[in-house]
């Protein structure tokens, strides 16, 4: 069965009774024949006419008992596998590769597979479904046989929405800030002991897993702008169908699917466009998501909202409030913008103001969003999961505002498709320029792996605009480097998507310690 390419659902309009109409992409090849084929998606089918013309019909799916998870290791698809895995449904998975904590914690539940790899003999007709992971290529055997098999095929954020029907969605976007609302908004309705379900890909103290499917009436889902897999060239966030969004900022981001601004853009405007009548749209008040919020949609209430106002004194932020000044455990501006967009949300979901500030004081954030390593009054260490430009330019501006007067140490590996390209590196012009000290780490087994020309020294230190700037390429001199610097006098803060090279933060921090 051929597919149209990755582009040729970007330009959807999606409405409230699930139908969508969409003009392909005139120069795709998939789409210039006459005939028509069947394509299954959940709760819907489409037919893909000569004409361009996509249709829509609605089916309802059988009751689940297996389910096989292709790239079970990745930090949202392992916590799929757990949820599923509590629900009672027989869970298998593959992948070639897993990492901590997804190794750890599937192994603990018996969902380990036996060893790396692809294993088309897993796929067998008993199975009731299929989940396809980003990482999963076209070509992964298992899948070649699941198709062979005629066995149902779904995205994550495809099976989400079968799960999630009878909710109230409420799907947090943006190019940043995504996983911390998200986070937060689980935090605070748990303290106000709410029903919910949620979708978050970062994990979170108190939480074993972070992804919860039952009953309840509402969900909150970090909604994702990326392909939702190699087979479904939709971004995640178009498929779940929200209720409530929240669109926190826009910067271009995913160059190897958007390969411009425009474009990436363009997705956002869509997601925007899917809020349904009665629905309700959310925005941070800046440029570009203003031009987007601000758009008149039939029977849609578009808010915005700026950062909550607030102080900082002794190294700790405050929430100026009718309650008196609220203190915080996160910091920087960029988690007052944050804090401004879930307590938006709350008011939608009649959390009162004094039960907000009086759960948003013990929020202390999620799993390597800037994260404490170590602390003490000499020094702070500090990891965050920042790699593209305007997360790292927050997450640099934030720990400088803890304690402006001393010098910040900045380590940034540069491990994304987009970070690695030698046109979208340019956006990080500017970025690290609060840093007293800044690195950046590129290792360049990563780069070849991901098909990329090693970067020079001289291309990325003129791409940062920084002349100071360290360029590091292997793991042994990055901790010299460290070891080097008098850290005591310093703050410390590392930046990465990736692993550093194998380099281990924590055992170094317990060596400065």
């Amino acid at each position: 069965m051929k597919r149209a390419s990755k582009y040729d659902f970007l330009e959807c309009n999606l409405k409230k009774n699930r139908h969508i109409k969409c003009v392909a992409a005139r120069n795709n090849p998939a789409s210039e024949s006459n005939s028509s084929e069947t394509i299954f998606y959940p709760f819907t089918y489409f037919y893909i006419f000569g004409n361009h013309t996509l249709k829509i019909g609605i089916f309802k799916h059988p009751h689940m008992q297996k389910v096989h998870l292709i790239a079970i290791g990745g930090s949202v698809m392992h916590n799929l596998a757990l949820a599923l895995q509590s629900k009672g449904i027989e869970v298998s998975g593959s992948d070639d590769s897993i990492f901590e904590p997804s190794r750890s914690r599937l192994e603990a539940c018996g969902l380990l597979p036996g060893e790396p790899g692809w294993f088309p003999e897993k796929i067998h007709s008993g199975l009731d479904a299929v989940i396809l992971g980003m990482h999963a290529k076209k070509d992964n055997p298992e899948l070649l046989k699941a198709k062979e098999l005629g066995i149902r095929i779904y995205s994550f954020p495809e099976f989400i929405r079968t799960q999630t029907e009878n909710k109230q969605r409420i799907v947090i976007g943006g190019s940043h800030g995504k996983t911390t609302i998200s986070a937060m908004l689980v935090h605070i309705l748990s303290h106000a002991g709410k029903s919910f379900d949620f979708v978050v890909g970062a994990q979170l103290p108190d939480f074993d897993i972070m992804v919860k499917l039952t009953d309840a009436p509402v969900i909150i889902i970090e909604g994702d702008e990326y392909l939702s897999s190699a087979t479904d060239p939709i971004p995640k966030f178009l498929h779940y169908g929200h209720h409530i969004a929240v669109i926190t900022g826009i910067a271009w981001d995913h160059a190897n699917v958007f390969p411009t601004f425009e474009q990436y853009k363009k997705q956002f405007e869509l997601f925007a466009d899917a809020t349904p009548k009665a629905g309700t749209l959310i925005y941070h008040d800046e440029p570009e998501t203003k031009a987007i919020g601000k758009k008149d949609r039939a029977d849609v209430a578009s808010i915005s909202y700026q950062a909550h106002p607030h102080l900082v004194k002794d190294e700790k932020y405050f929430l100026k409030s009718d309650y008196g000044e609220i203190p915080l455990l996160i910091f920087g501006e960029h988690n007052m913008q944050n804090i401004a967009a879930a307590k938006e949300v709350c008011k939608q979901l009649s959390i009162s103001d004094m039960e907000f500030y009086e759960a948003v004081q013990s929020f202390s954030g999620a799993r390597k969003r800037l994260e404490p390593v170590f602390e003490s009054e000499k020094i702070s260490i500090y990891k965050d999961f920042a790699h593209a430009p305007s997360k790292v330019r927050a997450s640099v501006n934030a720990m400088k505002s803890l304690n402006p007067s001393k010098p910040l140490v900045c380590v940034l590996e540069l491990h994304t498709f987009s970070s690695l390209d030698r046109t979208f590196i340019l956006e990080y012009k500017k970025t690290m320029d609060r840093a007293d000290y800044p690195i950046v780490f590129i290792d360049n087994e990563v780069v070849l792996s991901k098909g990329k020309e090693p970067l020079s020294e001289n291309l990325v230190r003129e791409a940062f605009g920084s002349p100071d700037i360290q360029i590091i390429f292997e793991t042994a001199e990055l901790e010299s480097a460290l070891e080097a610097i008098d850290l005591p006098k310093y703050n410390l803060l590392v930046m990465s998507s990736g692993n550093l090279g194998g380099f281990k933060l924590e055992n170094f921090a317990s060596q400065v310690s």
